[in-house]
C-alpha cells in the first residue's frame, strides 16, 4: 500500500509531502490545478520515462520519493530477494532527475536499473488512465489473471511438474540418443576383440610357460644327446651295482653280519640308479616324440605377444582384458536398450503433460466465460451497455505447450454491437477505458496481486446515475485494494474514505502546487464547487450533503 509521497522541484512543485491511507483515496481540483502533474511525478516514481521538461525551471535536479507499506506476502517481495536487497515493513523508491535528463533510482537507498524499478512498480500499483502505463493491459499477465480467477492453482501445479518431468525424461532420452551412435561403434570394436581373445585363448602365467618350452625345443637335439649318453652311463652303472650286490650276498654269506650294511648301501644305490634310469627313458621319448614343435610353440607365443601389442597391455593381462571386455559389452547392450526405455518414459511423461493441460485448458474455458458474464454485468451501469470483454483462448500447437499450457491468454474487447474485438486499449477513448478497467478491476479484486489502484479518467463524459455507478463500484473495489481516483465527478468523490484537494496558488516567486486533506466541511465545500462552479449555492450545499448521506457519510 502506498502510504507516502514526497516530490521536490517538479514542474511547479517545490515541495510536496502527501499521505496516503487504506480504502478509496479521491484526489480532487479545478481544471490545471496541477493534478496531473502529480500524477507525472508518482509515475516518475516507479519508472516512467524521465522526461527532463519535468525539473522545476532553474533547478539542478528534481526527486521523487514513494513509501510503501508491505505486507508479508506482498507480491514485490520476490524480486527485491532475488536481488539482494533487504526490506522490512516498509519499502522507499527514489528517483532523481536531473536537467540534462539524466536519471537515478534506489530502492531502499540501494542503487536500482530503471528495469528493475519498472519490474517492482507492476507489483506495486496499476495505473488506469489514457496516459498511464496499465498492467491489465498487458497480456503476459492476462493467463495469469485468468487462472487467479478460475482457482486454477492446482492445475497450474500439476501440469508445472508434468512438465519438468518431461523436460528431464526428454533431455535424457536426448542424451542417450546422442550418445548411440558412440556406443554402437564401441560395442562393435569391443565384440570383435572379445571374438578374437576367445579364439585366442589366453592363460595367465602362459607366455612364461611358452619361453621356457621353447628355450627346450631350441635345445632339444643337444639335451637328447646327453639324455641318451646319460642312459647308457646309468645302464652300465645299474649292472655294476648288481654284480657288487651279488659279490656282496657272497661276502655274507661267507663273513656274516660285517656286510650287510655295506650290502643294503649298494642295494640302495641299485634302486635309486634304477629309477633313475627309468625318469631318464621317459625323457628321452618325450624328446624323441614332443607334444608340439619348436614352430608351434612360437607360433602361439608370437601371438600371444602380438595381441598384447595391438591392444597395448602386457601377455599377462591378456585374459583380464577378455573379461573386461565381456562385462563392457553387457554394459553397452544395457545403454542401448535404455533408449527404447528413455523414449517410451519421455512418451509416458509428455502423455501425462497433455492430460494435464487439457484439464487447465477446461478450467480455463470455463472461468473465461464465467470471466465475460461478470464484467458484462458491471459495464452495463457504467454507461458501457453494448461493451463486451472477450477472453480469447489461442490454442498453441503441441511443440509449444509449455509448463504454462496449451494456449494463449488475452483479453480482447468490443464497445459496440458489430464491432471486431481488438486490444482492450485501442477499441476505447480514455474514459471508455478506465471504466471497461475498473470494471475488470471490480471483478478481479480478489485475485489481482497488485494492492494500489490509481484512477484516471474513469468519469470523462459521464455524470448523474453512471458517475454513481462509478463510485459505488470503485467503493467496493477499495474494500479489496487501496484505490485513488482522479476525478471531476462529486458523485465518485461523495463516496471517497479519504478527500485530498489539488490546489494552484501564486507566491513571491511564482506559482505552486499544494495537495491538502479536507476537514468535513472543506469537503462539503469542494463538492458543492464540484456541483456548481465557481460560484457555490446553497442548494449546491444542499446536495453536497445529499451525496454525502447517500454515500454513508465517509469524511
Amino acid at each position: 500500500m502506498l502510504v507516502g509521497l514526497e516530490i521536490r522541484d517538479v514542474v511547479l512543485i517545490d515541495r510536496l509531502e502527501v499521505a496516503f491511507a487504506p480504502g478509496l483515496t479521491a484526489l480532487t481540483g479545478e481544471t490545471g490545478a496541477g493534478k496531473s502533474i502529480l500524477l507525472d511525478a508518482f509515475g516518475l516514481a516507479l519508472g516512467a520515462r524521465a522526461e527532463r521538461g519535468l525539473v522545476r525551471s532553474g533547478c539542478d535536479r528534481a526527486e521523487v520519493t514513494a513509501v510503501f507499506a508491505l505486507s508479508a506476502s506482498h507480491p514485490v517481495r520476490e524480486p527485491l530477494e532475488r536481488q539482494g536487497i533487504a526490506c522490512g515493513e516498509e519499502l522507499l523508491v527514489r528517483r532523481q532527475l536531473t536537467a540534462d535528463g539524466r536519471s537515478r533510482a534506489w530502492v531502499n537507498d540501494t542503487p536500482v536499473s530503471g528495469g528493475f524499478l519498472r519490474e517492482l512498480a507492476e507489483r506495486l500499483v496499476a495505473v488506469h488512465g489514457q496516459q498511464a502505463s496499465r498492467a491489465l493491459l498487458q497480456p503476459a499477465v492476462h493467463r495469469e489473471l485468468l487462472d487467479r480467477f478460475a482457482g486454477a492453482e492446482r492445475e497450474r501445479a500439476a501440469l508445472a511438474a508434468a512438465f519438468r518431468a518431461w523436460r528431464r525424461a526428454e533431455a535424457q532420452r536426448r542424451e542417450v540418443e546422442a550418445r548411440a551412435s558412440d556406443w554402437r561403434a564401441e560395442r562393435e570394436e569391443v565384440r570383435a576383440r572379445i571374438d578374437a581373445l576367445a579364439r585366442l585363448k589366453p592363460r595367465p602365467g602362459e607366455e612364461e610357460e611358452l619361453a621356457r618350452e621353447r628355450q627346450r625345443l631350441m635345445h632339444r637335439e643337444r639335451l637328447a644327446g646327453l639324455v641318451r649318453e646319460g642312459l647308457e652311463l646309468l645302464g652300465a652303472g645299474v649292472e655294476r651295482l648288481a654284480a657288487a650286490e651279488r659279490r656282496l650276498d657272497r661276502a655274507l654269506a661267507l663273513a656274516g653280519e660285517g656286510f650287510a650294511e655295506i650290502r643294503e648301501a649298494v642295494e640302495r644305490a641299485r634302486i635309486e640308479a634304477e629309477e633313475a634310469r627309468v625318469g631318464l627313458e621317459e625323457r628321452a621319448r618325450r624328446l624323441a616324440a614332443p607334444e608340439r614343435g619348436l614352430e608351434e610353440v612360437e607360433e602361439r607365443l608370437f601371438a600371444l605377444r602380438e595381441a598384447a601389442r595391438r591392444y597395448r597391455c602386457p601377455v599377462s593381462e591378456l585374459a583380464n582384458l577378455l573379461q573386461a571386455d565381456r562385462e563392457r559389452l553387457a554394459e553397452l547392450e544395457r545403454r542401448l536398450a535404455d533408449i527404447g526405455a528413455s523414449g517410451r518414459e519421455a512418451e509416458m511423461r509428455w502423455a501425462r503433460v497433455k492430460e494435464a493441460a487439457c484439464a487447465l485448458s477446461e478450467r480455463r474455458k470455463q472461468a473465461a466465460r464465467a470471466l465475460e458474464r461478470e464484467v458484462a454485468a458491471e459495464l452495463a451501469p457504467l454507461r458501457l451497455p453494448h461493451a463486451r470483454l472477450e477472453v480469447v483462448l489461442e490454442p498453441l500447437a503441441e511443440q509449444a505447450w509449455g509448463a504454462e499450457g496449451a494456449e494463449r491468454v488475452r483479453f480482447a474487447a468490443r464497445t459496440n454491437p458489430g464491432q471486431p474485438p481488438g486490444p482492450l486499449d485501442r477499441i476505447a477513448s480514455g474514459g471508455e477505458l478506465a471504466r471497461f478497467m475498473l470494471a475488470l478491476e471490480v471483478v478481479l479484486a480478489r485475485v489481482h496481486p497488485v494492492p494500489t489502484l490509481i484512477f484516471d479518467e474513469v468519469d470523462a463524459g459521464i455524470g448523474g446515475a453512471t458517475a454513481d455507478a462509478v463510485g459505488e463500484r470503485l467503493s467496493r473495489l477499495a474494500r479489496e485494494r487501496q484505490v485513488l481516483v482522479v476525478t471531476h465527478a462529486p458523485q465518485i468523490a461523495a463516496r471517497a474514505d479519504h478527500h485530498l484537494r489539488v490546489v494552484k496558488r501564486e507566491t513571491g516567486s511564482g506559482v505552486e502546487v499544494e495537495v491538502r486533506p479536507l476537514s468535513p466541511e472543506e469537503r462539503r465545500e469542494e463538492l458543492a464547487r464540484m456541483l456548481a462552479g465557481a460560484r457555490i449555492t446553497e442548494a449546491a450545499r444542499a446536495a453536497a450533503d445529499s451525496l454525502l448521506a447517500a454515500a454513508g457519510g465517509r469524511i
